[in-house]
């Protein structure tokens, strides 16, 4: 794997939008923080385009995409918001291109497809974490910058919850559950023992079940090294009751798998938990620590 160079202040953080479409408004406050920290934001014309709900279309997303990718003055890219359609551009990205170009790429939520393609097939590392649209508002963003700036190597997961104890160390990957259920497995870097991140916002729990219960049944799990659930948030329970709780459906999909799993991660979409964590990086899981080769 390739580690792009760590950030620094002065460098310049540059925007594009993969997924749905956002406002000049929206992206203010994480501009200016940044700028507040001592670098430069360069948001990409493509930013504000608008096709239906997406920012744009394919073509003006994969180009806005190559055009930050190329330009030696951008040191980073953080992607501008969620939402929907990024995973539509992955096979016409130029992951060549990308690999030559080694930088920082930082989103999550729909984001995460582009997050572990990049890993995947430029051999990359990447960053989940949050979109601009999030960076003013998280209360994480000190230990982000840290984690971008190489200033530390050591990530700490208190408050979750050691569902089954262990050490494992591996290869991270994942991210949004539904994105990642969604995705072809050569956008994965799924080597053996490789520690799996999952979490979601305002899915049914029996969708949590079905996925959990398909992923089972790929091999996602049984190949997995350690599995870190994050936050799920907005969860919904419509119709009759499921009647199952989060833990009954990790317990029954994940029984038999000797392997660390820690619940309610300080990741996703939890206004104020999302703290970076390193897509394509290894790392090793210790209690609720969670340390970067």
């Amino acid at each position: 794997m390739i580690q792009p160079p760590f950030l620094k202040p002065g460098d310049t953080i540059g925007v594009m939008a993969p997924s749905s479409r956002v406002t000049r408004e929206d992206l203010e406050g994480g501009k200016l923080y940044l700028e507040n920290k001592g670098y430069k934001v360069f948001l990409h014309p493509q930013c504000f385009e608008a096709f239906n709900q997406s920012a744009g279309t394919h073509e003006q997303k994969i180009s806005a995409l190559h055009d930050l990718a190329a330009d030696k003055n951008i040191s980073a890219v953080i992607f501008a918001g969620g939402g929907n359609r990024s995973l539509h551009i992955l096979d016409d990205i130029n992951y060549a291109l990308i690999a030559s170009n080694p930088k920082a790429y930082m989103g999550f939520s729909d984001c995460t497809a582009l997050l572990n393609a990049i890993s995947a097939r430029s051999n990359l590392t990447t960053w989940h974490g949050p979109v601009l649209k999030r960076v003013a508002t998280t209360p994480q963003m000190e230990i982000n910058l840290s984690l971008l700036e190489g200033r530390t190597k050591e990530i700490d997961l208190s408050g979750a919850h050691i569902f089954k104890e262990g050490i494992a160390e591996g290869i991270v990957i994942g991210g949004n559950m539904s994105i990642v259920f969604a995705m072809n497995e050569h956008d994965f870097c799924l080597n053996n023992n490789y520690i799996l991140l999952l979490e979601d916002i305002g899915e049914e729990w029996s969708h949590f079940d079905r996925m959990l219960c398909a992923m089972k049944h790929r091999g996602v799990l049984k190949n997995a090294g350690g599995i870190i659930f994050g936050q799920f948030t907005d969860m919904k329970d419509t119709g009759a009751p499921f009647g199952f709780s989060f833990e009954d459906i990790v317990r029954e999909h994940t029984q038999g798998l000797d392997i660390p799993i820690i619940l309610n991660a300080p990741f996703g979409h939890n206004k104020q938990l999302n703290i970076a964590l390193p897509i394509g990086w290894k790392a090793k899981i210790e209690g609720l620590l969670l340390r970067l080769a």
